[in-house]
């Protein structure tokens, strides 16, 4: 018997001092769900949240990276999980 290696997926999501981005939250949960183990990026500024969207081209967060590829935000990875299955 093979162990599985562990899946890793990397999210940044936003948590500022008086916000806490609700779709960060369940990426994150969606994730450990699903048995990934998540690699998580918290940008805590609104400068850290402009600059990762200027770096990546992107609207939103919060954003989850699976192999280098980026997935998307919570809507996406449930919609790339589901085909995934």
């Amino acid at each position: 018997m093979t162990d599985q290696p562990a899946r890793q997926a990397t999210l940044y999501r936003m948590v500022l001092p008086d916000h806490t981005c609700p779709f960060g939250v369940r990426a994150k949960q969606l994730l450990q769900a699903e048995g990934w183990q998540v690699d998580d990026r918290i940008l805590r500024t609104r400068e850290e949240v402009d600059a990762f969207k200027a770096k990546h081209g992107v609207d939103t967060t919060p954003q989850v990276f699976i192999d280098g590829e980026r997935i998307g935000g919570s809507d996406d990875l449930e919609r790339w999980l589901a085909d995934a299955v």
